[in-house]
């Protein structure tokens, strides 16, 4: 990510233009409650967050929802960056890669410090 650190966004004045984006693609990083510091402007949630870089561990399954059982969005392999979000519970949000799928991966299986590019494969 470029520029996103909270030193360069301290002076930074963010306004919507116009009507926040209606955000359905599984590429931007956008919930309800949260969305990724670089979409501010665009969106119109309550909060927005500067991504903690980390490294999956092991090969993870990026998943759907913070459950076991949710559906399966990508395979993705030891070593691909993972930029965290939010985490609760087991479960981190976040976005694979700079631009890659989002979704939740167990924070178990990530270790903080990312890489510069994310590599993943659909599942």
């Amino acid at each position: 990510m470029t520029n996103s650190s909270p030193a360069n966004l301290e002076f930074a004045s963010f306004s919507l233009s116009g009507p926040s984006r209606h955000v359905r693609d599984g590429n931007l990083p956008v919930r309800g409650d949260l969305a990724h510091i670089r979409l501010a402007g665009e969106v119109f949630v309550p909060h927005y967050a500067v991504p903690m870089p980390h490294r999956v561990i092991a090969d993870a399954v990026l998943v759907a929802a913070s459950r076991d059982d949710a559906a399966a969005i990508a395979d993705v392999p030891a070593g691909t960056s993972f930029d965290v979000l939010d985490m609760a519970g087991a479960w981190a949000w976040g976005v694979v890669g700079e631009n890659g799928p989002v979704g939740y991966l167990p924070i178990a299986g990530l270790e903080s410090g990312g890489l510069e590019s994310g590599k993943l494969e659909q599942a």
